[in-house]
């Protein structure tokens, strides 16, 4: 009761943690991050609320917000004259496999009149492996639409890569479960995973980008490796839109403003 009158009451909220590249340390987008203050609780913790969603049916409906948010932020940003930079949101199997979803991407796209890349979105591996030729179709409907996907989390699930040839995604995401052991000693594994997720992402024409980066033997690793984009503590923590404003509008290059 109390997750469905957050989304009346005003109590949800995005926070956006920036990408940079690897190669200059300039943002190169934000991944969207949900975020509940309950009016008397104070902060849930998502590890709590997003099961509970989940279980209850209110994953789709609360997916579909933090996807309208994310392109009235953009959309803010562009009024303002600023350069917007891609918005990543992760998307549930419950509202990725939804009847109305891609009606809803494309009314969402139509009323804030976004163009061809502002949005990015991140689904894992399990949710593209449920139901592959459905998945596929729906993965491409949503590239015409000017949407960049991304496959999250990956090297957890157990994509094939005769099935992730079929995707039409631009982007493989590290899990941070194998950044995190980067540069230790005696973490071989960790480090052959990383470094294979890369080079596949090569061969395949995809960027690859590390989430969870927090030290600089990790930064530097994946640089040394050729992973193109970061995320993580290292760089930044989520913050809030006003924050992430402030951010786009100091690294504004010169001379070209929208």
């Amino acid at each position: 009761v109390d997750l469905r009158q957050a989304i009346d009451v005003g109590e949800l909220e995005l926070h956006l943690q920036p990408q940079f590249t690897l190669a200059h340390g300039q943002p190169v987008g934000m991944e969207a991050l949900l975020r509940w203050t309950h009016r008397t609780r104070g902060p849930v913790s998502p590890a709590r609320f997003i099961p509970i969603a989940e279980s209850s049916g209110m994953i789709a409906e609360i997916g579909n917000w933090v996807l309208r948010e994310a392109a009235r932020i953009w959309s803010r940003w562009r009024s303002e004259g600023l350069v917007p930079l891609p918005i990543a949101v992760n998307l549930s199997a419950v509202q990725f496999q939804a009847p109305d979803f891609l009606h809803e991407v494309g009314r969402v796209l139509s009323e804030f009149d976004l163009p061809a890349g502002a949005l990015e979105m991140e689904l894992t591996e399990g949710t593209l492996m449920a139901n592959t030729d459905a998945a596929v179709e729906t993965l491409h409907q949503l590239v015409g639409k000017g949407i960049q996907i991304a496959i999250d989390d990956f090297g957890t699930g157990y994509s094939s890569l005769s099935y992730l040839r079929r995707f039409p995604v631009s982007k493989l995401k590290i899990d941070r479960s194998f950044v995190l052991d980067l540069g230790k000693h005696g973490n071989e594994g960790a480090e052959a995973i990383a470094s294979a997720v890369i080079a596949m992402a090569k061969s395949l024409k995809l960027r690859v980008i590390a989430e969870g980066v927090e030290t600089a033997e990790q930064r530097d690793f994946l640089k040394d490796h050729g992973c193109d984009e970061v995320q993580g503590y290292l760089y930044a923590r989520p913050m809030s839109v006003e924050a992430a404003t402030a951010l786009l509008a100091a690294t504004q290059p010169q001379g070209d403003m929208a």
